[in-house]
This record gives C-alpha cells, sequence and structure tokens, in this order.
C-alpha cells in the first residue's frame, strides 16, 4: 500500500462525518471536538480545492485525486493529542475515494482502493440532506443531494461499517452524535 496513504496506529476512538456536500460536516466536527475537548482532522479536499479556485478559477481534475488523498492521511497522522481519546475526522478516504467516483465514473485507483480497505475507524456519522443548501464557490450539485446521499449509504452498507444517520436540526444531529459517541465510548474502552 502507499505509505503516504497508511493511518499510523494510534488510541484514538475515530469517528468520520460522512455525506454529501453541504450538510453540516464541518460544524458537526467541530462541535462534537469541542463538546468532548478532542481533536479534530479538518477536510483537505476543500482547502485543496479553494486554494486551486483562488489562484486559477478551476475544478479539481481526475490526476489530482491521489494528492488530495495524501494529504487528507497526512491531517489525520500528524494529530497528536494524549489528552483526549477521542478523533473526530472532517471526512476520509472513503469519501474522497465515493466522490472520485461520482465526479470521475472512470475513476481506479488500487492503491487508494487497498488504503479505505485498510484504514479503520470507529463509527461514522452519515449527515442526511434536510439541511438548507447553502451555496458557495465550491459546491456545485444542489441537485443531486439524495442521489449523493443514497451513493454514500450504499458505500457504508457495501463495506459493512458501522454508521448513525444524522437527521433534523443542528441541536438534535448534535445530541444523537453525542449520545453515540458516549456509548461507543463505554463498550469500547
Amino acid at each position: 500500500m502507499e505509505e503516504k496513504l497508511k493511518q499510523q496506529p494510534s488510541n484514538h476512538l475515530k469517528f468520520v462525518l460522512f455525506g454529501p456536500e453541504s450538510t453540516g460536516k464541518t460544524t458537526l466536527t467541530k462541535a462534537l471536538a469541542d463538546h468532548f475537548g478532542a481533536a479534530w482532522v479538518p477536510e483537505y479536499l476543500r482547502t485543496f480545492a479553494q486554494q486551486k479556485h483562488d489562484r486559477q478559477g478551476g475544478v479539481i481534475s481526475e490526476d489530482e485525486i491521489m494528492q488530495i488523498a495524501k494529504g487528507q492521511m497526512a491531517l489525520e497522522n500528524d494529530i497528536r493529542n494524549p489528552n483526549t481519546e477521542l478523533l473526530f475526522c472532517d471526512t476520509n478516504l472513503l469519501e474522497i475515494l465515493v466522490y472520485a467516483t461520482y465526479y470521475f465514473p472512470n475513476f481506479t485507483a488500487p492503491q487508494l482502493e487497498e488504503a479505505v480497505s485498510r484504514n479503520y475507524y470507529d463509527h461514522y456519522f452519515l449527515t442526511y440532506i434536510d439541511t438548507p443548501w447553502v451555496a458557495d464557490n465550491l459546491r456545485d450539485r444542489p441537485h443531486d443531494r439524495e442521489e449523493m446521499f443514497r451513493t454514500f449509504e450504499g458505500e457504508l452498507r457495501r463495506r459493512n461499517l458501522p454508521y448513525t444517520v444524522l437527521k433534523g436540526p443542528f441541536p438534535v444531529r448534535l445530541q444523537t452524535a453525542i449520545a453515540s459517541v458516549e456509548k461507543l465510548y463505554k463498550t469500547k474502552r
């Protein structure tokens, strides 16, 4: 496996906020990290895409997917917070793979697929599409949200990964996620 896609060992329980764009993943990631006094990993793709847009006005190309995946894994592997046993990730390699195959139907990357299969997360929070669409200069699929949600959920099911769907207003989503984290923390520790 590509070394830069390899997840480094850690003692964290790892949670991923996962799902279509404009469904509150970043807001929830930060809120969960704040609530638990935990570390969190930002979404590398968004930073990369915004910088590219600002420089060239362009969109992500298929050739940049592996660079984005390596950047995401580097952010996660660089987290060093001995004061917490929890880590909240605002996306992961599986999300990057889902988007890559959605935007580029012929996309294949055996190294990325292998990393997705080997890297481990304790639980996924799949964000539902019942939040208002917030347009910005990067989001481009307001009419594909239902299809994207089904694609994301389908990947979790196909890979038999543990997940909770987060629906409703932000306070409800946050409380649902907090309860799931607390329950898993009690059973794993």
